[in-house]
């Protein structure tokens, strides 16, 4: 399972890493990756999890969660 997220407030390399440490930090997530350009991160899933885990994580990262695809 794949989900998309956007997010705002990204600014440079530092703030997608920082974002990917924090979407891979979730219990079962396999892979986050950042496309800083296209203000969005795409999360591999082992398990379903929750739209509001993601949204909390990122904005305890310091940025704006916007949607899931």
């Amino acid at each position: 399972m794949t989900k998309i997220i956007h997010i705002s407030g990204m600014s440079c390399k530092h703030c997608a890493d920082h974002v990917e440490k924090a979407l891979n930090a979730i219990d079962g997530v396999i892979k986050a990756t950042v496309d800083l350009s296209a203000d969005i991160a795409t999360v591999t899933l082992k398990k379903d999890i929750a739209d509001n885990v993601f949204a909390e994580a990122i904005i305890s990262a310091g940025y704006v969660f916007k949607e899931i695809e």
